[in-house]
């Protein structure tokens, strides 16, 4: 049932942008009609469901600005499989303390174990606690950088990457990195140091990173600012790629020779 007063008030919750108060006004008023309940107890149910509604949006509106692949969580982590993964140094990353320091986070580990998945899960933890993130894989940010320096721009790309509190770049060690790429991955390495957490997965042992960056000097110097403030979480364990096959049937187990036993 609509009235005039009831109209003025939807009007009034439109120009303020109080949009979920609007949609469920007619129903709410109902409800405390009903339930005969106070004018602030009402009050406090209207604006805290809009509080919420709002809160919501702005989750979602950060993961889709964090770009991720894809959507992974820490509870669908299989920590039993790997155990050489701390599951309370996990967990007490999701708290972000991390990042008020401006700490660095790690991966190392051969391909499948579950970098990837982490680095995302704890991007995702970080939307939720309000804080702006990107992801990229390490191939994408270092062709987007090299394309910001031919045009001209790579004060501005720094200075955009820069903003997020918390970039994730994945996969480092997976292709070589010419000179020139290791070049721009110091300086965005160097424009965040202290002032935003980076998080980064890769199949290569820090020793190796010479090699992945074509200079020992600059891998020094990259790791250098990456390592002052750090958590570095060495993974080893089998792929879970790897596992599902086996558990598809795809694959067969491997059978242990009398040399293993």
């Amino acid at each position: 049932m609509s009235t005039p007063q009831l109209e003025r008030l939807r009007e009034h919750c439109h120009q303020l942008r109080l949009y979920q108060v609007e949609n469920e006004l007619t129903a709410r008023l109902e409800q405390a009609a009903k339930k005969e309940i106070s004018y602030a107890e009402f009050l406090d149910e209207l604006l805290s469901l809009e509080v919420g509604s709002k809160a919501q949006k702005h989750h979602q509106m950060r993961i889709a600005m964090a770009r991720f692949p894809f959507q992974k969580t820490l509870e669908s982590f299989d920590f039993k499989f790997q155990p050489s993964i701390d599951p309370k140094q996990i967990r007490e990353l999701t708290t972000g303390r991390y990042m008020e320091s401006g700490d660095n986070v790690l991966f190392l580990g051969p391909p499948g174990v579950g970098k990837s998945h982490l680095a995302v899960a704890l991007g995702m933890k970080a939307c939720e606690h309000g804080v702006r993130t990107l992801f990229s894989s390490a191939t994408a940010l270092i062709a987007m950088l090299g394309k910001a320096l031919a045009e001209g721009r790579l004060e501005e790309r720094l200075k955009i990457l820069s903003q997020p509190q918390l970039l994730i770049i994945d996969e480092i060690g997976y292709l070589p990195i010419d000179r020139q790429g290791a070049n721009l991955f110091f300086q965005l390495v160097s424009r965040r140091y202290e002032r935003g957490s980076i998080i980064i997965t890769s199949n290569q042992s820090l020793g190796a990173w010479g090699e992945v960056f074509g200079d020992p000097v600059i891998a020094s110097a990259i790791l250098d600012r990456l390592l002052h403030h750090s958590i570095t979480i060495n993974i080893k364990g089998e792929s879970f790629r790897l596992k599902e096959k086996l558990k598809a049937g795809l694959l067969k187990p491997k059978l242990e020779s009398p040399a293993d036993a």
